[in-house]
Parts: C-alpha cells; structure tokens; sequence
C-alpha cells in the first residue's frame, strides 16, 4: 500500500490511495469530538455533525443530500470522542462534486435556528433510544466509570437537559474555537491520480484561511476502580469488566490489540467464547475490546447473560484473564495468535471505504500511515514475554472496574 501526502498551506493534510475499481471513497476528519466539549455543552459536537447538512450560504438541506445521493453516491457522517468525519462512497467521477460539497458544508453552514430546533428533537429521540438498548448503554455507562468526572467519560450524544438547552451561539462558539485547518485531514481511496486530486482539493479548500486551535485537551489521570451494579428492566443482564489501557501511541498498543483478540476478538474459538459460550452455555454474547484513545485507552469484556449466569461468568472471564498473567504462551499458541489477528487484518483491509476512514484517523496524529506489511512485522516481533508483561500491567484484579445492569424482570 503506497500512500500518498500533501499539506495544503492552510494546514489541511491530505492522504490518498490509488486504486481500481468503479466506487472511490473520500473524507474530511476533524481532530475533535466530545471529549473536547465543556460540560454545559456536552453534545454540542454530535449535534453539529447533524446540522451541518441542514443548509449552507448556497444550498438547503435537501440540495446537500441530492447532490451525492442523486448519483447512486452514499454521503454520512459521525461523531466519537476525538473525531468529527464528513465522508461519501460515489463512482469515481463525481470526486469533484463530492469535495466541493465537503468544502461547503465543513465551513459555510449557516445552522438556521428552526433547522437547529428541529434537529435537537431528533437528537433527544436518539438520546431516549439509546437509553432503551442496555446492551448498547453499558459501554458508555463503563466509560464514564472509568473516567468519572473526566470529559472522555461523557456520552458522545449528551443529555436531553444540555440537548434542549443548547443554542445556535453555542454551535459557533464550538465551531470557532475547535474547527481548525491544522486539525483536518482529508482522505481518499480511489481511482484518481493523486496530481488530480491535489487539483481538485486545492481548488475548493486553499481559500479556507488557515486556522489553529488554542484549545487543548486535559489528560486523564487519578483512575479509581469501582464496582457498580444497577437494576434494569430487561430480561438479559449486561456486564462490563476492565481497566483503563495504552493511548494510541503506546509501545504496548499492538501487544494489547494482539491480547484482546486472543482473548474475545471476533472469532468464535476466542478464549472467552469457547469457554462461557461453548463449554458452560452461560452467556450468547461475550466478548472483549481495546480502544485506544490519545492520552489513554480502554480494555473490556462485555457479557451479555442471563441473571443467574452472571457471577459464574465474571468468574470464568477472570479465570482467562489470571491464566494470560501467569501463563507464557506457547511456540504454538503464539504463532496461532498471530495468524489470526493477521488474516483478520487483511480481511478488514478488502473494505476500501475502512481503509480510507482508518487512515484519515492515523494521519490526523502521525505524520505517516503504516502500511499492512509494516504492522504485520511488528505484530511477527511480539515476544510471549511482552504479553505476559501486558496481561499483568492490565489484567491485574485491583485495577480491574465491574458494571452489571441486572436485568429485573
């Protein structure tokens, strides 16, 4: 995989794979998101993902989503803790239209009071149905465990009471202090040379007057593990446990991503899975999960059980934890471990349009993307030794953090 960089002179980054094929993919990622909001705010920046299609100085909303859509093209958006994205899959040919509306929208949208009044109800309804799925709620419920009174423990979606509050002065307030040229990367994957996309995005971005952020974000520290258990009216009981982990940049990031993959990763023979799921039948759903973040990171194992299973399954996932702590992995199990955390990269990489939102996300904290061989030879580098010592930094049980929403029903 050759990428390909460029740096218009407002500080936009631009990254680009050339490749075959009749759909291209393309994106605009901001370095923000709602650990970046103050607490009066929070939502503020989900909020904005949704408006920004709402109508520009030139274009109403429905003429922002005819202009994609209207050929055969699929424009989205989304919002995380640390990312903003504005992205579309189109037919190579209307890479141009596609830039051009990013452009408008990122930083010509006008945010007409009735659009933002209508969209806030839509946001509260999203909020109410977020609060109705348990199994989706305890992630961020885990979340803000861990970093209780932190802003990267906040809801991405933000409260109904912040939602309703919020005004058109709060979105531009947020926009002006946190929308920055040197905080945006625009990514493509696609069947363009990179000389004519170059042309294409400086035509339409290298008017935007270059922007810096004076913001900057508060690293997470003073971590406290807690227990917590709350009834729910559900007929599955959900539970999380974990720890805080590695940031984005830590030299143990991939020895984590390695673990947790053997662990609870996507395949059914996972540790977790063939030993809650396969042998006792306790539970459908369990798995486990890393997400790095850039000053911190989040390992769990989330159990989606029936009430009277869930104490035998904490018990059987921390049973798998304590063996990762005191057993080095053998020749074998290593180069079994490896394989399969390699084919599944390699399997996620046929997504072009992953790819292209995976590199926007690299390339918005390093100054390059590693290609898939590079990060193979670094995963073939780690040692049975540097698991062990992983496993014991980050399973280690005091650490560890327990939610269950106990289903009463």
């Amino acid at each position: 995989m050759n990428y390909q960089y460029h740096t218009l002179k407002n500080g936009i980054k631009i990254i680009h794979r050339e490749i075959g094929g009749a759909v291209s993919h393309c994106g605009l990622m901001v370095n923000t998101g709602s650990r970046d909001e103050l607490e009066n705010e929070n939502g503020v920046a989900h909020l904005i993902e949704h408006l920004i299609f709402k109508g520009t100085n030139k274009r109403k909303a429905h003429h922002i989503l005819s202009r994609i859509e209207n050929v055969g093209g699929e424009l989205n958006a989304f919002t995380t803790k640390e990312e903003t994205c504005i992205y579309a899959s189109f037919l190579t040919p209307y890479y141009a239209q596609s830039l051009e509306l990013f452009a408008d929208v990122a930083f010509n949208s006008t945010f007409p009071q009735k659009e933002v009044d209508k969209e806030k109800d839509v946001v509260i309804d999203e909020i109410n149905s977020y609060n109705d799925s348990p199994s989706e709620l305890i992630f961020d419920d885990f979340e803000d465990l861990l970093f209780s009174g932190h802003s990267l423990g906040r809801n991405i979606l933000g409260s109904i009471e912040n939602i309703d509050r919020l005004a058109r002065k709060d979105i531009l307030r947020f926009i002006k202090t946190r929308y920055s040229t040197e905080e945006m990367v625009i990514a493509s994957v696609g069947q363009i040379k990179f000389e004519e996309l170059i042309s294409i995005i400086e035509k339409h971005f290298a008017g935007i007057a270059q922007s810096r952020s004076n913001f900057t974000r508060t690293p997470f520290s003073n971590y406290i593990p807690k227990k917590i258990i709350k009834s729910k009216n559900s007929y599955l009981s959900h539970c999380m446990i974990g720890n805080t982990a590695y940031s984005r940049i830590d030299k143990n990031k991939l020895t984590l991503l390695l673990i947790t993959n053997l662990l609870g990763g996507p395949a059914l023979n996972s540790r977790l899975s063939m030993s809650i799921r396969e042998k006792y039948g306790y539970a459908y759903t369990v798995e486990s999960m890393y997400q790095p973040y850039s000053d911190t990171g989040v390992f769990n194992i989330y159990i989606g059980s029936d009430s009277d299973h869930v104490e035998k399954s904490l018990t059987l996932a921390k049973k798998e934890l304590n063996k990762l702590m005191k057993n080095e992995l053998g020749t074998v199990q290593l180069h079994r471990a490896k394989r399969q955390i390699i084919g599944q990269l390699a399997i996620s990489g046929e997504s072009f349009l992953n790819e292209m939102l995976g590199i926007a996300k690299v390339y918005l904290h390093k100054p390059r993307v590693k290609s898939i061989n590079e990060i193979i030879e670094n995963i073939e580098s780690i040692t049975a030794e540097n698991i062990l010592e992983v496993s014991n930094e980050i399973f280690e049980p005091k650490q560890l953090s327990t939610l269950i929403f106990k289903a009463q029903n």
